[in-house]
């Protein structure tokens, strides 16, 4: 007999946007003509970069040659790659990161879920809340989070509120926690932390031997001084970070799939002993036994984003969406709303005014046309709470902002 992993029984039924994609189904079924505009799911709407483009066509070009061809490339991505992250994401911050310590892969979603792979079944999780359900979810197939309470919290998770009341600015867990998720710029709720404030994390997790795992998928989005693009600008941060970054909301890549992972070669856990193993040895023995690395023509493609045109390009899409965002906040802020991120990042988190945010996003589909994300699919904190994306067109950017 077949025995399953029964904590994939413990998850709620379906996954968030899997449950917001049925809703504008089913909803768009019955209303064929309802001319619905789509600022939930964050997905993007502006073609690739052209440099990424011209550099992936010559990349395919290059394989329908034998001295081109390329069959199986190296798992933790190739070194063209590596190097331009090293210089351009990081050394231009003060950073020093070899190109050892960088990890191609197809998305940061991917990255983020699987980590928990070399983390041990012990590790006490701290969470955000609201949160991207991905590092909730995936720790409950692991079986890590406990049971799921009444309160839609997990028992063995620790989630630490950020809201309008605390400025979203989380506060140190009151208990000991191991493995500590933080995204900044948020998602969902689009707001930052300084340096000063990103700091105390870290203290925290070198006093704690804790491990934080920095989510920095927006930091492209990043307008103001004083928020850090890199958790390694932080001293002290390359012994108890791992870090992700995504080509997806930046170059267009949400289908390409690109994105890199960072776990510096001092970075460490622990047995149970109290033995320190490094986390760069086990990340690249995990990702060499379960993937086979990111399509060379797609690296290619990612590579021709750090060209003076690639720079170029990628900034223009930025200021695109950030536009976009401009946009949700000022025209919902003179409606009367509360209105939160925007400024460092394409997401704008929404305040309801007492309505729960299921019947708010039903409300905007069914009498709007438009779909939004309800904030308590993020977590309890996000009760009240909806979040738009900034990342459709300018031109129904506008007219969702009218019908409101």
């Amino acid at each position: 007999m077949v025995h399953i992993n029964e904590n994939f029984a413990k998850l709620p039924a379906g996954y968030l946007f899997t449950e917001i994609g049925r809703r504008v189904s089913e909803y768009q079924r019955l209303n064929p003509d309802a001319q619905i505009i789509r600022m939930g799911i964050g997905d993007v709407t502006l073609p690739l970069p052209k440099a990424c483009i011209e550099a992936m066509h010559n990349a395919v070009n290059e394989m329908a040659t034998s001295e081109g061809f390329r069959g199986y490339g190296p798992e933790q991505g190739y070194e063209f790659l590596q190097q331009k992250i090293s210089h351009y994401d990081y050394k231009k911050y003060g950073v020093d990161i070899a190109t050892d310590e960088i990890f191609v892969s197809d998305g940061a979603k991917s990255d983020t879920g699987n980590i928990g792979d070399i983390l041990g079944i012990n590790n006490k999780i701290a969470v955000t809340d609201p949160v991207y359900p991905v590092y909730v979810d995936t720790n409950v197939m692991a079986g890590r989070a406990g049971h799921l309470q009444a309160d839609g919290c997990w028992s063995n998770i620790v989630y630490m509120p950020v809201n309008a009341e605390n400025n979203f600015v989380p506060d140190l867990p009151k208990e000991d926690v191991s493995v500590i998720y933080l995204c900044f710029p948020n998602n969902p709720t689009g707001t930052t932390l300084t340096r000063s404030q990103l700091k105390v994390w870290v203290d925290y997790a070198l006093e704690h031997k804790a491990l934080i795992l920095f989510d920095a998928a927006y930091e492209a989005f990043i307008t103001e001084a004083d928020v850090p693009h890199s958790i390694y600008e932080i001293d002290g941060a390359k012994k108890v970070a791992i870090e992700f970054r995504s080509y997806s909301k930046t170059a267009g890549f949400t289908g390409t799939r690109c994105s890199y992972t960072v776990v510096p070669k001092e970075c460490v856990a622990y047995d149970d002993s109290g033995k320190a193993y490094a986390l760069n040895n086990f990340w690249r023995r995990r990702q060499c036994t379960k993937f086979n690395g990111t399509p060379y023509i797609v690296q290619r493609g990612a590579e021709a984003i750090y060209t003076e045109e690639g720079q170029q390009q990628v900034k223009q899409i930025v200021n695109y969406y950030l536009h976009n965002a401009q946009i949700i906040r000022n025209s919902l802020s003179a409606k009367g709303f509360a209105v939160y991120g925007g400024i460092n990042s394409p997401y704008v988190w929404v305040k309801t005014d007492g309505t729960d945010s299921w019947k708010f996003f039903d409300y905007l589909l069914h009498e709007k046309h438009i779909v939004t994300t309800p904030g308590v699919g993020f977590g309890p904190s996000g009760e009240g709470y909806v979040r738009l994306t900034a990342f459709n067109t300018l031109e129904k950017t506008q007219e969702a902002m009218a019908r409101i």
